[in-house]
């Protein structure tokens, strides 16, 4: 990107928000452009400000980050990028199925924080791939999940948009499809784009966990 990504910051705990914004303000590629203390805060800035990404934590009061991600994907206002802890609970599931663009441990150190917002602002969603693998995996296992997906949902993928979905279920960044599957990276991109758009689904995230639905 020529202009700086601009991210809004949603994070109920004011030390943990200012860390944050610390961070971010530090590297000159990338903008604060504002900063909320819930989710409601969250999703009114959003409409009023249209950053690049959100990053958003889970708890928060007055609306928690699960419902103010599923609200601010379905508007279009931006891209979520969800902090979490390690634990993997509901709160997680729920943000993915609210389209959210990647996840994000909140231990996570500054310079990979950094990379994580660049890589969502690129349009990869996913991020931290020890984290995002054991994410897709421990979705893609729950029952309620399993039973969802059906096989005729890939009849409108071409036999290389196929290979492309299989690699974003093993969590690969679209550097990594292009050497595996011997392609330019952009051309990567414009696979990732079609089948997002003939799935119908909001974020990598998403297709990584069909991926592993349906076993491909």
């Amino acid at each position: 990107m020529n202009r700086a990504i601009r991210v809004l910051v949603a994070e109920d705990q004011s030390a943990v928000r200012a860390g944050l914004v610390l961070i971010l303000g530090s590297a000159p590629d990338i903008e604060v452009a504002g900063e909320a203390a819930d989710g409601e805060q969250a999703v009114e800035l959003a409409r009023e400000l249209r950053p690049d990404l959100v990053l958003m934590d889970v708890q928060m009061p007055r609306l928690d980050g699960v419902a103010a991600t599923r609200r601010i994907v379905a508007e279009q206002t931006a891209d979520v990028l969800v902090l979490t802890t390690f634990d993997l609970d509901e709160y997680v599931f729920g943000a993915l199925r609210a389209g959210a663009a990647g996840f994000l441990l909140k231990n996570t150190e500054a310079k990979d924080l950094l990379q994580a917002v660049r890589t969502v602002a690129r349009g990869e969603g996913i991020v931290a791939p020890a984290v995002t693998r054991r994410l897709i995996a421990e979705f893609a296992a729950k029952p309620m999940r399993r039973s969802t997906a059906d096989p005729a949902l890939l009849d409108s993928l071409t036999p290389r948009e196929r290979e492309v979905l299989s690699c974003i279920g093993e969590g690969l960044s679209n550097a990594e499809i292009a050497g595996r599957l011997e392609m330019a990276e952009g051309t990567v991109k414009t696979h990732v784009s079609r089948l997002l758009n003939k799935l119908e689904l909001r974020s990598r995230v998403q297709a990584a966990v069909l991926a592993q639905e349906l076993g491909i």
